[in-house]
This record gives structure tokens, C-alpha cells and sequence, in this order.
């Protein structure tokens, strides 16, 4: 692939349909996610709403990558509301299949990581990740992520068979 232009920023409610055809696709591309071809569960009107809830969230994030103006990759950090926890971000990231690679989950790791340090309440990021999926693995512990758990039978493939999973942490200050 040669050089390509990509633009970061906050999701906005505008950004719902193409976000939803973005998800299947990325769904259909890889067996790392635990989301599946069904993608977000959601219509567009619902994402919508969850998108206007999400860019006023202190301690919730929805990053988007553009090139060319389509979403070609994006990074979630999602906190529940609960007080004995809401200073937890579960991080999430997944990047269309054409744009593995060239530094992308970097970027929006890179990204998400700064805004948990200077915007947000957050203390500390965990995330799950397939034990087979060592592109991932590798990018989180260079961003210092540890492993603190391996989850046996974490998840299932397409055939059914057991998957172990990780759950990596970083504390943030």
C-alpha cells in the first residue's frame, strides 16, 4: 500500500451509518473480535444517541480513523458508570483489513492513550485479546501493557473451538 492520509477524531451522531457499515465489515474481515458479522447490534438511530452520549462522556471515548474520508479503522474506551469502577477503561481497537500494517492501531492506541493521561479520570486500561492474535499483543506491550490473566476457553471460533484470551492492563498515572 503506498502512503495514505488518515485523519483522527472523536465520533459525532453524524458519523452512526457509516460507522455501522464499517463494523460489519471489519466483523467480516477478521476472527480476533468478539463481535461478529452482526456487528454493533444496533440501528442507526440508536448508534446515533449513543454517539451524542459518548462525545459528552469525560470518561468515554469513540476514536475514528478517515483516509479519504470513509472510516478505515477506529479505538474504544468504554467506562461504566458506577463509581467503584468508573475509573476503568475497556479499550478496544479494530482497523479494516486493507489497512493492517502501516501503523494504524498505533496511532489510535498512541492517541487513546494520551487522552486517558490529560482528559479523562481514568487510572487504569485493560482490554481482552485473543492469545492467538500476536500482531495485537505485541502492539499493546509496546505501549506497556501487561498480562495479567490468561482466560481459559476466553472465546469460541467460528467452529466452536475454545480460544484462550488475555486481559492486559496499563495503569495511567
Amino acid at each position: 500500500m503506498s502512503e495514505v492520509d488518515v485523519t483522527l477524531r472523536e465520533a459525532v451522531p453524524d458519523d452512526a451509518e457509516n460507522l455501522l457499515q464499517v463494523s460489519r465489515k471489519i466483523a467480516e474481515e477478521t476472527d480476533f473480535l468478539i463481535m461478529d458479522e452482526a456487528g454493533l447490534g444496533l440501528n442507526e438511530e440508536l448508534l446515533s444517541l449513543q454517539l451524542a452520549d459518548l462525545y459528552e462522556s469525560e470518561n468515554n471515548l469513540l476514536l475514528l480513523a478517515f483516509a479519504d474520508e470513509k472510516i478505515v479503522g477506529m479505538a474504544s474506551v468504554k467506562s461504566a458508570p458506577e463509581f467503584t469502577v468508573s475509573h476503568i477503561g475497556e479499550v478496544g481497537i479494530s482497523v479494516l483489513k486493507d489497512f493492517w500494517g502501516i501503523g494504524l492501531g498505533t496511532a489510535l492506541l498512541d492517541e487513546v492513550i494520551y487522552w486517558s493521561e490529560k482528559v479523562s479520570p481514568l487510572r487504569r486500561l485493560e482490554l481482552t485479546v485473543q492469545k492467538r492474535n500476536e500482531r495485537a499483543i505485541h502492539l499493546y506491550q509496546k505501549f506497556d501493557f501487561v498480562t495479567e490473566a490468561t482466560m481459559k476457553r476466553g472465546a469460541r471460533d467460528a467452529q466452536g473451538e475454545f480460544l484462550d484470551v488475555l486481559l492486559m492492563s496499563k495503569l495511567i498515572n
